[in-house]
């Protein structure tokens, strides 16, 4: 997984071609909740709060543990 991955997949996520487009916007989101879930480990490990990390997703403090909580 990587940020070119993301580049890549958003690029082809606007393919003329609705199936290819769909294929890509289904890969973008698991590559897209993989990013997610590794940015989350990396603020616990340097000291944010459940609560700035919610913040930052848009989310509740509740939802952003119970998701992330165990994983960390």
């Amino acid at each position: 997984m990587s940020i070119t991955t993301i580049h890549t997949l958003t690029g082809n996520a606007d393919s003329e071609d609705p199936l290819a487009a769909l294929f890509a916007i289904a890969e973008l989101n698991r590559e897209l909740e993989r990013y997610e879930e590794l940015t989350v480990r990396k603020a616990r490990n340097l000291g944010l709060s459940w609560h700035e990390i919610a913040v930052a997703l848009g989310v509740s403090r509740q939802a952003v543990h119970k998701r992330y909580g165990r994983r960390t």
